[in-house]
C-alpha cells in the first residue's frame, strides 16, 4: 500500500469513516487470514482471531497516531491475539491440527509439468513450514510471505531488529533443512 494512501486512510479511520475501514479490510483481510491460519493451523481459530483483529481496529481507530503503519499494526494485533489464544487454552504446538493451507492458484500459462512441479514444491514448503517452531514460522511468514521489512516484523514480534534477523536466518536454515535442501537451492526454486 502506498504510504500517502495509507496516511489518508489512517486519518479517515481516526475520523470514524466506514469507507476507510472497508478499504483497509479489503487490502489486509487475505494476508491477515493467511498469516493466522499458518500460525494456528486451524481455519476456525484464524477466522475468530481475524474477526477480533478487525474489532480491535474499530475500537482503537481513534487512538492511532497520524504516522501509524497499518500493516505492522494489524499484524501485531493478530499476533498478540494468537498468543493470547494459545495462553488461554494452554496449547502447545504439538497439539495443533495438521491443517495445511492452500497456496494461491496456478499461475497463468504454465505447463502441466510446471504446475505439478510448483504444487509439489509448495506442498514441501508448507509441510516443512508447519513443522517449524512457532517463532521460526512466525518470522518466515511475516517477512517471506507478508513482505514486511525485518524492522517491521521485529516491531510486530516485539523484539529488536538484530534479534529478528538472527531468528530469520536460523528459520530459513531450518526450513531448508526440513525440505532436505540447501538455502541456495531453496532460493533458486522459489525464484
Amino acid at each position: 500500500m502506498e504510504r500517502e494512501i495509507e496516511l489518508r486512510l489512517v486519518a479517515r479511520l481516526k475520523a470514524g469513516d466506514g469507507a476507510a475501514f472497508e478499504a483497509v479490510y479489503e487490502a489486509f483481510r487475505p494476508r491477515l487470514f493467511s498469516f493466522l491460519v499458518r500460525l494456528s493451523h486451524r481455519r476456525d481459530v484464524a477466522e475468530d482471531l481475524l474477526e477480533e483483529t478487525w474489532l480491535r481496529l474499530v475500537a482503537r481507530a481513534g487512538d492511532l497516531t497520524d504516522e501509524t503503519r497499518l500493516g505492522p499494526w494489524l499484524f501485531t494485533v493478530a499476533r498478540n491475539l494468537f498468543a493470547s489464544w494459545c495462553r488461554h487454552r494452554s496449547l502447545d504446538e504439538n497439539r495443533l491440527s495438521d491443517l495445511v493451507p492452500s497456496w494461491p492458484g496456478a499461475r497463468p500459462r504454465e505447463s502441466p509439468f510446471e504446475a505439478a512441479a510448483r504444487a509439489e514444491l509448495e506442498r514441501r514448503v508448507e509441510t516443512a513450514l508447519a513443522r517449524l517452531p512457532l517463532a521460526d514460522r512466525e518470522v518466515l511468514l511475516l517477512v517471506g510471505v507478508e513482505g514486511l521489512t525485518p524492522a517491521e516484523a521485529a516491531a510486530v514480534c516485539g523484539i529488536s531488529s538484530v534479534t529478528l534477523r538472527a531468528r530469520l536466518h536460523r528459520a530459513r536454515a531450518r526450513l531448508a533443512a526440513g525440505m532436505g535442501t540447501s538455502r541456495a537451492e531453496l532460493r533458486a526454486k522459489a525464484g
